[in-house]
């Protein structure tokens, strides 16, 4: 469910984003400009997407919310990641690490590899 919630918040995102840049700023912008001849009056076209804008933005607001309580709330395990640390045996104070073994016999002065 979170998975899902995280897709819509990030559709209601794209939409706000888009709806942002389509409005006309006072430098012009983005904005589309239109004839009052077109389908919607340049009014009607600011109202409407003034309107989309703020319900939009209620709804990325509202949706940031809930998905912050579910990741709160979920039952995952919030330790740490251990997964890639190797098991090694504990060493005892009193034990001396162990000897490095004999080098290998060179061959013609360069040492062969372990």
């Amino acid at each position: 469910m979170f998975q899902f919630l995280l897709v819509v918040q990030a559709l209601i995102a794209l939409a706000l984003v888009s709806a942002i840049l389509m409005q006309r700023s006072e430098g012009g912008g983005l904005g589309v400009g239109g004839s009052s001849a077109g389908l919607m009056t340049a009014r009607g076209k600011a109202d409407f997407l003034s309107r989309s804008t703020a319900i939009l933005a209620t709804l990325f607001i509202g949706m940031s919310i809930v998905l912050a309580a579910l990741a709160a709330t979920r039952d995952e395990e919030r330790g740490l990641d251990t997964s890639l640390v190797g098991e090694t045996a504990p060493v005892a104070a009193d034990e001396a690490p162990a000897a490095p073994a004999e080098p290998a016999p060179a061959e013609n002065g360069v040492p062969l590899a372990q």
